[in-house]
């Protein structure tokens, strides 16, 4: 199946006759089938859009359509107005009844929230579209089209995608002429060895495998992920001390209690000053940011 948020059904029209003279009423509906396969009736207009979801949020704000936002989650942090909007509360332990008191005409939610919540939804009569993030970075772009679409801004969201291609394209143009940067590949053996911390210490260590869309960023900034051979989060401390990778990627409110663990600090990268930390969610959530992430990523490691 596609990841693409697929319209199946547009412009559904519906004529009012009016005693003395008729009128007609713009569409009201359309069909949507979401990331989970669900066909959902939608609001061709919605006035009121609750988000589950910190990255459908952001690219809600990316597009201009924040005046339709009633609701959102306690993690939906960005941008900072974004913390102006309600909160329903967390994500793992959604509150419904907070969700319904919002009056929405259209839920949109993400990868945290399951299908038994959606279904959920669906039986109190409320819409909800889910829309995932998803293994490869080009993905970005279909997220942001299906969000489009489903708040009237689908002009806007062309727009952007046009500009985040040219800025990603524009990134690495010197180094990979004629090529598209989000398909371009970094495998020689000067390409610098890097590892993204997702998890790490007692309870074990994690990181982005290669099936991911953070696997590509990092290809995409220049770099290998040591950890691009595997499925899923899970890393052994082995592999990690046994790569030795030149750079580090580590949520930045997490960089010094990392360089200051054993084995941690034992890994070329710390002692070598090559550990970067990164904002929170430009680079773990799949956003707009993601450029950023890229960029910012490049310059740290001298491949501009």
């Amino acid at each position: 199946m596609s990841y693409k948020l697929k319209v199946l059904l547009t412009g559904v029209v519906m004529l009012f006759a009016a005693c003395g003279g008729g009128h007609e009423q713009a569409a009201v509906s359309d069909t949507v089938t979401d990331d989970y396969g669900r066909t959902v009736v939608v609001p061709t207009q919605p006035q009121r859009v609750v988000s589950l979801s910190p990255a459908v949020t952001e690219i809600i704000y990316a597009l201009g359509a924040q005046e339709l936002l009633v609701g959102r989650t306690d993690f939906c942090e960005y941008p900072p107005e974004a913390q102006d909007i309600p909160s329903i509360g967390g994500i793992s332990n959604l509150n419904i009844e907070s969700i319904l008191s919002l009056n929405p005409d259209l839920v949109i939610s993400g990868s945290m929230v399951g299908k038994k919540v959606t279904d959920q939804m669906d039986q109190m009569g409320v819409p909800m579209v889910c829309v995932i993030e998803k293994p490869k970075f080009e993905a970005l772009f279909d997220n942001i089209a299906a969000i489009g679409r489903l708040v009237g801004k689908e002009r806007e969201a062309d727009s952007l995608n046009a500009l985040m291609r040219e800025r990603a394209n524009a990134l690495v143009s010197a180094d990979t002429p004629n090529n598209d940067a989000i398909t371009q590949s970094h495998n020689n053996a000067t390409t610098p060895k890097v590892y993204y911390v997702v998890g790490f210490g007692p309870s074990g260590n994690f990181t982005a495998g290669g099936n991911t869309f953070i696997n590509d960023i990092i290809r995409m900034a220049g770099g290998r992920n040591i950890a691009e051979d595997i499925d899923g989060w899970s890393y052994s401390l082995e592999a990690l001390v046994q790569e030795d990778p030149d750079y580090i990627i580590v949520r930045r409110e997490d960089s010094a209690a990392f360089c200051g663990m054993k084995p941690y600090n034992t890994l070329t990268a710390v002692r070598n000053g090559h550990v970067i930390g990164i904002v929170s969610g430009t680079l773990d959530l799949q956003v707009p940011r993601n450029i950023d992430a890229i960029l910012y990523l490049r310059k740290r490691m001298n491949n501009k």
